[in-house]
């Protein structure tokens, strides 16, 4: 919504610029007099696709000289930016494209794993910070509309993400601190123990799921099965003991955080590393296992880039909200099913060939 106003005049001189191949032609030619390379052929977006948005704004900026040239030339051309409007869409193209980038990393990933989303989240989120200082009023209220937008998420999301971040062996901790220290100033240490002791508090709940029904080794005497109740009382002392020492005792964790770091490279396989690393680690791998495969959102990929599916045709804006979201359930559903039915002849034919 407040980009539209700053980029309406680029939108219209892309539109006429690609109307008929006359002027494509022309427009083409222009380029190659003014020794610009044509490298790219302009496209008009959709405007409910913002990643189009940022692909046209980004092709039109290469060709700002060709649309000047043009404008003397063309008296038909009424629509040519003035050189804030040029301006403003350059602030704006390169803001998105950090988004446009983030976002392909994450959708285009075969088998995205919750680790790399942390990183990337975190940097969104300094990016918009240094955008609502921006002396530009339209990109500090989009950055201002975004940041509200985004504190609700994230603190939905940062508590797994820093886990995540913390079960890759190439950052541990680290990262986390590095980019904590930039988000939380004086909260800093008070996040970042708050990170730590959840994966601890991880470490001691899976432990105590793998060993829920399994015998202590003293509960046959608690239940009463001693007659000596000086045996009994000897029973409940060794395993007040037992439950000290184990308190004191390093965890996987400890362990796990105390080891260096591996070195960081682009294609580290993070789930071949647990599987591999199973037997040293045997709960953090369960942990790994569960925490890494958590989405970083329920949307679609294709989704993410698009603002269509949240427009309502005026008679259906009258539904019950209830009526809506059966409806919606309902074409996920079938989609999926059909997803499913696809994958399934798909496996087939390979096990038959």
């Amino acid at each position: 919504g407040v980009v539209k106003e700053g980029v309406e005049k680029i939108r219209g001189s892309v539109a006429y610029w690609t109307a008929t191949p006359k002027r494509v032609e022309k427009f083409e030619e222009t380029t190659k007099q003014l020794r610009i390379p044509f490298n790219k052929k302009l496209t008009l977006d959709c405007p409910t696709r913002w990643n189009s948005t940022f692909k046209m704004l980004d092709i039109a900026l290469c060709y700002k000289d060709v649309f000047f040239r043009l404008k003397q030339r063309e008296s038909q051309y009424t629509c040519l930016p003035t050189e804030s409007q040029w301006e403003f869409a350059k602030d704006v193209c390169g803001r998105l494209r950090m988004f446009n980038d983030i976002t392909e990393i994450i959708s285009g990933s075969k088998y995205p794993t919750a680790n790399i989303f942390f990183p990337k989240i975190c940097e969104i989120k300094l990016a918009i910070d240094e955008w609502v200082k921006s002396p530009n009023q339209i990109i500090h209220n989009m950055a201002e509309q975004m940041l509200k937008k985004f504190e609700s998420y994230w603190s939905s999301i940062h508590d797994i993400m820093g886990v995540a971040s913390v079960l890759d062996p190439r950052y541990k901790m680290d990262l986390l601190e590095y980019y904590f220290d930039k988000l939380y100033d004086i909260d800093c240490d008070l996040e970042i123990s708050r990170i730590r002791q959840l994966c601890y508090d991880l470490v001691s709940e899976y432990q105590a799921k793998k060993n829920d029904g399994s015998s202590s080794g003293f509960s046959s005497f608690e239940e009463g099965n001693v007659g000596d109740s000086g045996m009994s009382d000897f029973v409940k002392f060794m395993a007040k003991k037992k439950k000290a020492r184990t308190s004191s005792m390093k965890t996987e964790l400890d362990y796990y955080l105390e080891e260096d770091n591996l070195p960081i490279t682009s294609d580290f396989d993070i789930l071949s590393w647990w599987k591999t690393n199973g037997l040293k680690y045997p709960t953090l791998q369960a942990i790994a296992r569960d925490v890494l495969a958590i989405p970083i959102t329920t949307v679609a990929s294709e989704s993410a880039f698009s603002a269509g599916g949240q427009i309502l045709s005026p008679n259906r804006s009258r539904l019950n909200h209830t009526t809506v979201e059966a409806l919606m359930c309902t074409k996920s559903w079938l989609w999926n099913s059909d997803y499913l039915g696809k994958l399934i002849k798909n496996k087939l034919a390979l096990m038959v060939n």
